[in-house]
């Protein structure tokens, strides 16, 4: 288990709260770079869930991964706002980089500034071409 965080803190800060769920499985997942299976197992029996119904959570969530990434992501919006914007372009202008995943998610809720981008919580936003070959780059030395 990594040192850095404990399970068991992030369970007791959530578990007063209404609908502790999701917010343990998103601090683990940020905690841990996944929700493993021994996470689900202590997870449920916290919460006084079975390990299906929290499983099931997990798994209907895109965000909540299984295992840890291999490499960095950049989440690149490629909605219809940020299509007429011009992502398709820019991918294919910046395109693959084996040192960063370029994970394809529909609307950050940015539509007004696209193309967008999401780096854990941080936004970009009115990207082009040079600032997404930036924030590849950035993200890749990491």
């Amino acid at each position: 288990m990594n040192e850095k965080y404990d399970l068991r803190e992030i369970i007791d800060r959530h578990i007063g709260r209404e609908g502790p769920l999701l917010p343990i499985l998103h601090d683990v997942q940020d905690g841990f770079g996944c929700i493993s299976e021994a996470h689900i197992v202590e997870i449920a029996a916290a919460l006084n869930l079975s390990r299906a119904e929290v499983s099931g959570v997990v798994s209907f969530y895109h965000d909540f991964r299984r295992t840890p990434r291999v490499r960095p992501a950049i989440k690149l919006c490629r909605a219809e706002a940020c299509q007429s914007r011009g992502v398709e372009a820019l991918v294919a202008a910046v395109g693959e980089d084996a040192r960063v995943e370029l994970e394809t998610v529909y609307c950050l809720g940015l539509c007004s500034v696209g193309p967008a981008a999401l780096v854990g919580s941080e936004v970009h936003a009115r990207l082009d071409e040079a600032s997404l070959s930036a924030l590849i780059e950035r993200i890749a030395a990491a």
